[in-house]
C-alpha cells in the first residue's frame, strides 16, 4: 500500500475512534473552534499508534540527521518513543516542571551541547507548546530547528514556529483532512466549508517568542519571510525582491500613459513594485492596462494601485471592481485606509473572488502634520490581523508598528538626501528608511521620475536600498 493511501486510511481511523470531533470547543490558546483533535485517545488503539509512527518515520524522521527525538508532553510522548525505536535514535524527555529534588532537570536523557533535536508534536495551533519545549531544549545548549507534527490546524502556529527558526513538517493540514472526510462521507461539504471559513477568520494571533525574546522581523531575510507569509502577493513580493535584489518601488505619478509605459520600459528591470495613481491619468484606456501588465510580466514586478480606499464597504466594493478603472482586474494589490473600520477589508475580501490579491493598510503617513495617532495605528494593526490571507503589509514609517514577519513594510518618502517638498512631504535617505525605520520596500517617486537620466538614477536608488537591507540582515 502506498504512502498516500496509508495516510488516507489513518485519517479515516482518527475520525472513527473520535480523535477528531466536530462541534464547539475552546482551545488551550483561548480560541473557540468547530473542530477539535483529541489525540490522547490513540494510546488505546495500538494499530493507530503503529500507523502514525510508521508514517511519521517515512515522512520525516527517516531523512532527518537529528541526534535526538523529543516529544512535547504529554500526548506526543508515546509517539516519540515509538519513533525513537524505529529510527534507532536516542530520545530526550522534557518535563513540564523541574523536579524539586535530585538533578532538578527539565530535560532528561544523555546529550551533549551542540547536538540536534527533532521535536515531535500531535497538533499545532498557535505553536506555543512546541516553543516551550524548544526554549527549554535550547537552554541546555542543544539545537532545535526541526519539528514534525501529525496535524497543522492552519491557524498561525507553523508561521510562529518558522519565525523562531523551527521548520515544521505535518502529516495533515485541516484542509487535507477535511478533503478526506468529505470523500469518505464522514462530514458534509457544507460542514467542511464552515470549518475552513471559521479557521480562516480565527487565526492564533500570538507573538512568537523563544527564550522570552520576540522575533525581530527586520533581521530575517526576504527568503525566510516568504515562507511566513499568508498572502500570496506578499509571498510573490518577497520572492521578487530576493531574486532581483531590489526592494525599490517606483511611484509613477505621471498623467500620460505613454510616459508611464516609456519610463517602465526603461527602468522596469530594477524595481520590485510599481505604484500607480490611476485617477490622475488623463488618457486611461484598456490598452494601457494591457501594456502595463505585459511590462510587469516582462520585467518581473508587481502593480500596486495607491487608491487609498476609505469609504463604506458597499462603495469600496464598487470602486474596486466597477467603474471606468476596474482596479481589481489589473492591480496585484491596493492601499486601503482603516478609518471606515473592518467593513472596508470585508468588501475587498469579498470582491477578489478567490483571486490572488493583496492589501497594504495605511497605518502611518509620511506627510508632515498628519492626524494619525498611536491608538489609531494600534487599532489598524488589530483589524489587519483578522484578514491574514488578504494582508500584504502596512504603509508605515516605524518598524515597531507591527511585528508579523510575513507582512511587508512599505515606506514612502525616500530621496538620496533628507529634505521636504514644501507641500508637507518629508523625505528620508535610503539608509534611514531601511536601517532605522525598518522598511522592507521603499517608495521612490520624483527622485527617479523627474531625473534627467531615470535609468542611471534608478540603479543608484536600487543599489543604495539593497545595500542597506543586506547590512540589516547581515548578508554578504
Amino acid at each position: 500500500m502506498g504512502f498516500d493511501k496509508k495516510l488516507e486510511n489513518l485519517a479515516v481511523k482518527l475520525f472513527e475512534i473520535n480523535a477528531v470531533k466536530f462541534g464547539e470547543f475552546v482551545m488551550k490558546s483561548g480560541l473557540t473552534t468547530p473542530v477539535y483533535f483529541d489525540l490522547r485517545v490513540i494510546v488505546s488503539y495500538p494499530e493507530v499508534l503503529d500507523l502514525i509512527s510508521s508514517l511519521l518515520y517515512e515522512f520525516s524522521v527517516k531523512s532527518s540527521s537529528c541526534d535526538h527525538l523529543c516529544g512535547v508532553p504529554y500526548t506526543a510522548l508515546p509517539i516519540a518513543t515509538l519513533l525513537s525505536v524505529l529510527a534507532k535514535k536516542p530520545m530526550l524527555m522534557r518535563r513540564k516542571e523541574a523536579k524539586a529534588y535530585g538533578t532538578k532537570k527539565l530535560i532528561e536523557g544523555h546529550f551533549k551541547a551542540g547536538q540536534t533535536v527533532l521535536i515531535v508534536e500531535d497538533v499545532v495551533t498557535s505553536g506555543g507548546s512546541v516553543l516551550e519545549t524548544v526554549n527549554d531544549i535550547r537552554k541546555e545548549g542543544l539545537v532545535a530547528e526541526e519539528a514534525v507534527v501529525i496535524v497543522d490546524r492552519q491557524q498561525g502556529g507553523v508561521k510562529n514556529l518558522e519565525a523562531n527558526n523551527v521548520h515544521v513538517k505535518s502529516l495533515f493540514t485541516i484542509s487535507s483532512l477535511l478533503e478526506i472526510f468529505v470523500k469518505h462521507g464522514k462530514v458534509t461539504k457544507e460542514t467542511a466549508e464552515k470549518v475552513k471559513e471559521y479557521l480562516k477568520n480565527n487565526q492564533a494571533v500570538k507573538e512568537p517568542t523563544v527564550a522570552d525574546a520576540p522575533v525581530d522581523r527586520t533581521k530575517l531575510t526576504y527568503e525566510k519571510r516568504e515562507k511566513l507569509a499568508n498572502n500570496p502577493i506578499a509571498k510573490k513580493l518577497f520572492n521578487i525582491m530576493a531574486t532581483k535584489k531590489s526592494n525599490l518601488c517606483l511611484s509613477v505619478d505621471l498623467t500620460s500613459t505613454s510616459k508611464i509605459l516609456d519610463l517602465l520600459t526603461r527602468v522596469g528591470e530594477h524595481i520590485c513594485l510599481v505604484k500607480t495613481h490611476v485617477d490622475i491619468i488623463e488618457d486611461f484606456s484598456e490598452s494601457f492596462v494591457t501594456q502595463l501588465k505585459q511590462l510587469a510580466d516582462r520585467f518581473g514586478f508587481l502593480i500596486l494601485e495607491d487608491r487609498k480606499f476609505a469609504d463604506i464597504g458597499n462603495t469600496v466594493s464598487l470602486q474596486y471592481s466597477k467603474g471606468l478603472y476596474k482596479i481589481g482586474d489589473w492591480a496585484d494589490c491596493v492601499t486601503v485606509h482603516s478609518l471606515p473600520g473592518e467593513g472596508v477589508l470585508k468588501a475587498i475580501s469579498a470582491s477578489v473572488n478567490g483571486v490572488s490579491k493583496g492589501v497594504f493598510l495605511l497605518a502611518e503617513m509620511s506627510s508632515e502634520g498628519n492626524l494619525i495617532t498611536p491608538d489609531y495605528i494600534e487599532q489598524t494593526v488589530k483589524v489587519a490581523a483578522k484578514y491574514p490571507e488578504l494582508m500584504t503589509g502596512f504603509v508605515c514609517q516605524n518598524k515597531k508598528t507591527f511585528s508579523d514577519p510575513g507582512l511587508i513594510q512599505l515606506t514612502p518618502g525616500v530621496q538620496l538626501q533628507s529634505s521636504g517638498d514644501g507641500l508637507g512631504q518629508v523625505y528620508n535617505t535610503p539608509e534611514k528608511i531601511i536601517l532605522e525605520n525598518g522598511a522592507d520596500i521603499a517608495v521612490v517617486g520624483r527622485g527617479i521620475v523627474a531625473a534627467k537620466n531615470p535609468e542611471a538614477q534608478v540603479v543608484i536608488y536600487r543599489d543604495a536600498l539593497w545595500k542597506a537591507y543586506a547590512e540589516r540582515v547581515g548578508a554578504k
